[in-house]
């Protein structure tokens, strides 16, 4: 009974240290929207505890596998930036109704296209997942030092000593314990640098307790709280090329946790983990939340930690489930500084991006894969750090070509098929 008790307990500790890896992310995403369409306190109190609750939802979908569903693999869901400008947009021009309208239409898009989409992994050879999953890290990383410096880049407080110090100092931690940390310890490094930064935070006045103050005790999730949806093609098309962009991401976290914890990806793997974020977007616009895929800082956790098992995952799930049923305990997690957070996912996210050059190392240095990744990567680099560069395209181009993790993956499949067209054959035959 003690043995169990003390398993209850690391998983429960382990699924606390995913939830907070992903929860600034993910809560982000409300805050931007919300703010945008000038919802009122108690439609944005809603909106933030139902999308957590919605997280745990889309989560327990991934791990759980069915006949249909789940890749169950050790991953959360979450909802990606990318819609926040295709939300704000619809939600502007066209009104709420409109804009989870989109979303139920592109989960049943996704859901539609899941089979044909997981064929395509015959495109993706390890010079192609290498530079997607380096990619994914290293597209992030700017993410990580706007957290650092204080999470709004155009504040008068942005990179204050005191955010970097609070950064810094929660990066080293997590540094430290992987370096002379032993045992679960080291396996949830994350965590304790998490919480680590926090307390030091307090120490030096920068925390605040008012939301903790002001939450609700209880919230049950209320289909269409928001309004019936509708639906308007310019919406949907524009809500489905956002879907587009977060697949090919999900499709890039999915081959770095396959690395990562030495499972073989099938394509019914792949058709199931798309189906699943499908159906996760269908649930979040009936409940008037959002579209959900997978979360790319995760995979940084599961490298650090050593932990491939589903079992944590599935507790960081319940734990989003709580803490969107009750607000008050998850306006506790918003106390935690950006820049606390973006220490943690400057280590998180660079594990990540080191996993994708391991993944390159491991492949024939030739010519033509040092030309793809290099063009690649630096395409997808480029337009992730000036984004502006498309500005006078339309919008829903902007949408497409202002994703580094999209131009990137596309550059180096098409240079795959020029450049090493044989190896897709080769690959093909493999598989068979």
């Amino acid at each position: 009974m003690e043995n169990t008790d003390k398993s209850i307990t690391k998983n429960l500790i382990l699924g606390l240290q995913h939830l907070l890896a992903m929860y600034s992310g993910d809560i982000l995403v409300p805050l931007l929207v919300g703010g945008a369409l000038h919802f009122s306190t108690q439609q944005m109190t809603y909106l933030v505890s139902m999308d957590i609750f919605m997280c745990g939802i889309a989560t327990l979908l991934q791990l759980k596998r069915t006949p249909w569903t789940g890749i169950a693999m050790p991953v959360v869901l979450g909802c990606a930036v990318e819609y926040v400008a295709p939300l704000q947009n619809i939600g502007n021009n066209f009104g709420w109704s409109y804009m989870y309208g989109g979303i139920i239409a592109a989960g049943i898009f996704i859901m539609l296209i899941s089979g044909p989409f997981a064929k395509l992994r015959r495109f993706f050879p390890p010079v192609v997942t290498g530079s997607l999953i380096t990619l994914i890290g290293f597209t992030l990383i700017p993410v990580a030092f706007q957290n650092l410096g204080g999470g709004n880049a155009s504040a008068k407080s942005f990179g204050a000593p005191v955010n970097l110090v609070l950064g810094f100092t929660t990066a080293l931690i997590i540094i430290v314990i992987n370096i002379w940390g032993r045992g679960f310890f080291k396996q949830i490094s994350i965590l304790v640098g998490i919480l680590a930064g926090t307390i030091l935070a307090i120490v030096l006045g920068t925390v605040g307790f008012a939301p903790v103050s002001a939450a609700n005790w209880f919230q049950l999730p209320i289909p269409f709280y928001f309004g019936i949806p509708k639906f308007e093609w310019s919406s949907i098309a524009t809500m489905i090329l956002a879907a587009l962009t977060c697949m090919i991401e999900s499709t890039g976290v999915y081959y770095a946790l396959a690395d990562v914890t030495g499972q073989k990806l099938s394509t019914d793997d792949m058709k199931r983990g798309y189906r699943s974020e499908g159906l996760a977007a269908i649930l979040g616009g009936i409940f008037n939340t959002f579209p959900y895929s997978t979360f790319s800082q995760n995979v940084g956790i599961v490298q650090l930690s050593g932990i491939k098992k589903l079992r944590p995952v599935y507790y960081s799930a319940g734990l989003l489930l709580v803490l969107g049923l009750i607000p008050k305990f998850g306006a506790i997690a918003t106390l935690i500084p950006s820049s606390v957070l973006g220490g943690a996912m400057l280590v998180m996210f660079g594990m990540v991006g080191a996993q994708g050059i391991k993944m390159l190392a491991a492949i024939e240095m030739n010519n033509k894969n040092l030309l793809i990744m290099a063009v690649s990567i630096g395409l997808g680099l480029g337009v992730t750090t000036q984004p502006a560069l498309f500005q006078f395209l339309p919008a829903e181009l902007q949408t497409i070509l202002g994703n580094g993790m999209v131009v990137g993956s596309f550059t180096a499949v098409i240079l795959n098929i020029f450049l090493n067209n044989t190896s897709i054959k080769n690959q093909v035959e493999e598989e068979q």
